[in-house]
């Protein structure tokens, strides 16, 4: 199968980039990355979610920051529910698209939500319908799909095992995630392929950690199977507060570099979002863990 010619980016920064860091970023920086990140060019974004503020109160704020942004025509804004609950909340909010989340691992689903996967996807169905009746799209995201922090490695028939499950609860697209950040392209061309045995290509999507260095590689072989959907973060934000140790989402700004590179399109305009990049990790006070955003920068400052 050919690479596609064409890729469909989700920027995940405002809530996967956001939710593990230790200090609260004000509503009004949230508004302004999502607005940065629509404005240069990205057609779905993960605006924020709607969970317990107990467990993550870095999204406490989920309503008031999609009151606030200035929607785009034509881009998705998205935010992850893990109950009934809180999609009657993202529902109220005026989102686009829903994310609900099990797990490839017996061991990292319990421990995660206090069930089993087949629990876990039990406790979806009222979402998928409600989503269903209200007209909203629905996401399902495989987490550990390529590792575990308890089961260690996951074999590629667990991951289709899922596939099929949220499959048949409904989802429109669904996410293959390097949680861990530790799959290597062998590993994630098996798993992607038992994804692709079990739903459709083209509603298949690449999430993937970059803490071992391989998500770019993991993102070309996905690329070579023919999937044109990808996850990835600013400033290579994120991490997982249930995976101690994984470090943040592949960096978009690298993403797009390589994808110019390959002559794929994306839409996205990469100066626009290196610049959106440098200011969350500046309003962060943290470091850009882009290599291709922070080269960008030096070379646009050096007036080369």
């Amino acid at each position: 199968m050919s690479s596609p010619a064409r890729v469909t980016l989700v920027e995940v920064s405002p809530r996967d980039g956001l939710q593990n860091e230790p200090t609260l970023v004000p509503t009004a920086v949230k508004v302004e990355l999502v607005n940065r990140l629509a404005a240069a060019g990205f057609p779905n974004i993960e605006a924020t979610s709607f969970v317990s503020s107990k467990w993550v109160p870095q999204m406490a704020d989920g309503a008031d920051v999609l009151a606030a942004i200035e929607r785009r025509p034509g881009v998705v804004y998205s935010a992850l529910t893990p109950n009934l609950r809180g999609f009657e909340a993202a529902l109220k909010a005026g989102v686009d698209e829903v994310d609900i989340f099990t797990a490839a691992s017996e061991a990292f689903c319990r421990r995660n939500t206090n069930c089993s996967i087949a629990e876990s996807i039990e406790r979806f169905v009222p979402i998928a319908q409600a989503a269903r009746a209200a007209g909203l799209r629905l996401r399902g995201s495989i987490s550990c799909a390529l590792g575990c922090p308890y089961e260690g490695e996951i074999k590629a028939a667990a991951v289709a095992d899922v596939a099929e499950r949220l499959r048949d609860l409904g989802c429109d697209t669904i996410d293959v995630a390097d949680t861990l950040g530790v799959g290597t392209p062998g590993r994630v061309r098996e798993a992607m392929r038992a994804a692709i045995d079990v739903f459709p290509i083209e509603c298949i999507a690449g999430h993937f950690h970059d803490t071992y260095g391989q998500a770019l590689a993991n993102i070309l072989v996905s690329l070579e199977l023919g999937v044109s959907i990808f996850h990835a973060s600013v400033a290579g934000l994120g991490g997982c507060p249930y995976a101690k140790g994984a470090a943040g989402n592949v960096a978009t700004e690298d993403v797009l570099y390589m994808l110019a590179g390959l002559g794929v399109e994306t839409g996205v305009d990469i100066d626009a979002t290196v610049r959106a990049g440098e200011f969350i990790a500046a309003a962060m006070g943290r470091s850009n863990n882009s290599r291709a955003g922070r080269a960008l920068l030096a070379r646009r400052r050096n007036g080369s």
